[in-house]
């Protein structure tokens, strides 16, 4: 039975190797990128994953967005290639949202791509109510666009 939960130390080896089979972040940055939430919980970082038989299938990490009131930023979340379109993303995407609200937190915001690559990436964020809040031209490099959506969790 799968099942969602936040992410261990010891379920780092696994991480590494989904991350190997999608284009999320490079596997050899996973160590620096998780150090606050497993050595610094009052970070507010969550790292969160769907197992299956206990083994993760899946990653996601968010953070409190810098001075502002409970407003948090989804910055990855990403499932095993041999996988995907099977579900996993819309229920780790309501594990957070659900997280976050019995947290008391206010707003998830989510930054993508506006290159067509993204496409599906963007329709599957307003498939879950997610409002295109803000389009920041040529932000990654030129010709590819940052993307804001944004949901309010209460």
């Amino acid at each position: 039975m799968n099942k969602i939960r936040l992410i261990k130390k010891s379920d780092i080896p696994e991480l590494k190797n989904i991350l190997e089979t999608i284009d999320l972040f490079p596997s050899e940055l996973l160590d620096d990128m998780i150090s606050d939430y497993l050595n610094q919980p009052e970070s507010g970082d969550i790292w969160f994953t769907e197992t299956e038989s206990n083994k993760p299938i899946s990653i996601a990490y968010c953070a409190p967005e810098k001075l502002t009131a409970g407003t948090y930023n989804l910055y990855a979340i990403g499932v095993r290639n041999d996988i995907q379109s099977a579900g996993t993303g819309s229920r780790m995407m309501s594990f957070i949202e659900n997280h976050l609200q019995e947290l008391g937190k206010r707003i998830l915001i989510i930054d993508t791509s506006g290159t067509e690559n993204y496409r599906s990436t963007r329709e599957f964020y307003e498939k879950l109510g997610y409002t295109k809040e803000a389009v920041i031209r040529d932000f990654w490099e030129d010709g590819d666009d940052k993307v804001i959506y944004w949901k309010r969790l209460s």
